[in-house]
């Protein structure tokens, strides 16, 4: 699924990067894209998106070997909705990527070296040998579930966080309140609730921290 190609290559939009090692028994070796193969990949970690609709997090296998960024997810049936997987170039370079051996449609967000997403392919067709070019140099690429980009309101110009990328700690001070000022201001609203109003036996309920 999954192919890098350099800037002034003219090779068709499926060529691999280096000429394919001789048929061995080990398949592993001989060709990372086969169904037979068994690629191992790093994480999973969670990648966090900071958009205008507000902080999405995603938990990603991570690809930064050749034979992990050859592979992908061809081959997988299904992908949850909250699941991906995060490819990882150094150094940073202008990639296409395609769908061959991939059973399921996804979404490809394509993301420079500071974390910005430069470009999104929704619904990248399952099968299909297109080539999808980042049209700029970009350090990752994170595939998701077919869709989600547009459900969660993601788009270009907003911030893929992680350590691929240098800025996972950037933004974390907005991401929560702090355990303290969520305590006060928890017990200053049920003073204000019940002020006037004759005790209950009724417990008070935990306040549901932020999820993200």
């Amino acid at each position: 699924m999954i192919l890098s190609l350099l800037v002034g290559v003219s090779a068709p939009a499926w060529a691999q990067d280096a000429e394919p090692a001789a048929a061995t028994p080990d398949a592993t070796v001989s060709d990372p894209t086969a169904e037979v193969s068994a690629i191992t990949f790093g994480g999973p970690e969670p990648v966090v998106i900071d958009s205008a609709d507000g902080r999405h997090v995603f938990t990603a296998e991570l690809a930064t070997t050749p034979e992990q960024l050859e592979r992908g997810l061809m081959w997988r049936e299904t992908l949850d909705p909250d699941a991906g997987m995060l490819f990882h170039y150094s150094p940073p370079r202008r990639t296409a990527m395609w769908m061959e051996n991939t059973l399921i449609d996804l979404d490809l967000v394509f993301i420079a070296p500071d974390g910005e997403i430069v470009k999104i392919v929704g619904h990248a067709q399952a099968g299909s040998r297109r080539s999808l070019a980042s049209d700029a140099v970009v350090s990752g690429v994170l595939e998701l579930a077919a869709g989600r980009t547009f459900e969660l309101g993601i788009r270009p110009g907003d911030t893929v966080r992680h350590a691929f990328f240098g800025n996972v700690d950037e933004g974390a001070d907005d991401a929560a309140p702090a355990p303290e000022e969520t305590a006060e201001e928890t017990a200053e609203d049920m003073d204000a609730g019940t002020a006037g109003e004759p005790d209950t036996d009724t417990p008070a309920q935990d306040t549901p921290e932020d999820a993200q």
